[in-house]
């Protein structure tokens, strides 16, 4: 669904019976094209910031509260903004605004009473960001304008999530909603946060696939894989103590002494060694107008988190597995944090109606599902309509 802004005032108002004119602010979501994982092992993502988006409209109230209501979930959530600094997270899909909001109380902003309506495009549960959308939108909103560097806000967008909401992510999906740049991919330094735009080929369309499966065993596992990860860095540090990352271990390296890293901590730094250098293959690849070569990085990318990170399933293996018997389909890959959500295709632009018809009909005769299908242009980061 695409709204514009002039609807979303006209929500806002029925909503809290309102004639204020609110400021309406959009953050994208994001599908990230290779990088799994690697962000919070600071190495290299490619994503692109989407044109579904996250959108809040906000006005001054004089009810003493930050009142938000959710489009999406139907729901309306009231928090004093004397609370601010000191509410604790219910575990709500409010979480996401007001950890944002005492995040933005602690770098010295005060938040004045307000109500907020927020309305996404993004999916939630697809892998495709919606909760940094959510996050992003929000900030820029409750700024209202005030200066704050772009990569502050990413980092606070982090924060919000990582320490208020409890999910230990890194910086990728706020960074890209902040920094997103139509017609390109963003390469992503997750140890510097600087980063590249990548012009992508124009003769190749970018399509998600939505498997409409989310494992709850998601959560659980993702903060086993972080915790993975830092075994295995302890365990290389003893050959080499400079080593403070896996973003510092290259693989030619990792394969010489990888059987010094206990073995399920070694599939994961394989994974996440590999596929830091998948980012640098493809932003190459992709200058290049490589399509076949941007397709087999994605498929390696893919069999890298199905056997050696684990964080696949069975959806996302038979859409992938599908997918690139399809004719036209260059490549396809399982994107976002794991365990369902959506798969990436690259696929040549004659061929999109093909490969949509074959794959959702496979995948309805296996699942009985129907998926669904978003074609993802490269678009703007955060900001005001």
């Amino acid at each position: 669904m695409a709204f514009v802004p002039g609807e979303i005032v006209e929500r806002f108002r029925k909503q809290f019976q309102s004639a204020e004119t609110p400021l309406v602010y959009r953050a994208p979501g994001r599908v990230n094209l290779i990088g799994e994982h690697t962000d919070y092992n600071l190495g290299f993502v490619f994503p692109i910031a989407l044109d579904m988006a996250c959108y809040v409209a906000i006005a001054p109230a004089s009810h003493g509260q930050l009142r938000v209501y959710s489009h999406d979930f139907d729901k309306e959530s009231s928090l004093p903004v004397a609370d601010i600094a000191t509410v604790k997270p219910t575990r709500q899909w409010s979480d996401y605004i007001f950890g944002v909001a005492q995040e933005l109380t602690k770098e010295g902003f005060s938040i004045p009473p307000g109500d907020m309506y927020v309305v996404s495009e993004v999916p939630v549960g697809s892998g495709l960001s919606s909760s940094a959308a959510l996050e992003i939108s929000a900030a820029v909103a409750l700024l209202g304008g005030r200066a704050f560097p772009k990569i502050e806000l990413a980092k606070l967008g982090q924060r919000a999530e990582s320490q208020f909401v409890g999910m230990p992510c890194g910086i990728m999906d706020q960074y890209a909603a902040v920094f997103g740049h139509a017609g390109a991919a963003l390469k992503i330094d997750c140890r510097s946060l600087g980063h590249e735009y990548v012009e992508l080929p124009s003769n190749v369309r970018i399509i998600a696939a939505n498997s409409l499966v989310k494992h709850e065993l998601g959560t659980s596992a993702y903060r086993e894989r972080v915790a993975e990860c830092r075994q295995a860095v302890a365990a290389l540090r003893e050959i080499d103590p400079k080593i403070e990352s896996l973003r510092d271990v290259a693989l030619d390296f990792f394969e010489r002494v990888q059987d010094s890293v206990p073995l399920v901590p070694r599939r994961r730094a394989r994974h996440v060694i590999s596929d830091t250098q998948r980012v640098v293959d493809l932003a190459t690849a992709a200058r290049a107008r490589d399509l076949p070569e941007m397709g087999r990085l994605f498929v390696a990318s893919h069999r890298s988190m199905q056997y050696d990170y684990e964080i696949s399933c069975a959806e996302i293996d038979f859409l992938v597995d599908a997918a690139i018997q399809i004719p036209g389909v260059y490549g396809s890959r399982m994107t976002g944090g794991g365990f369902g959500g959506c798969t990436v295709n690259l696929v040549a632009p004659e061929a999109v109606d093909t490969f949509r018809q074959q794959l959702r009909a496979a995948y309805h005769e296996r699942y009985q599902k129907t998926p669904a299908f978003y074609d993802c242009k490269p678009a703007e980061g955060a900001g005001l309509l």
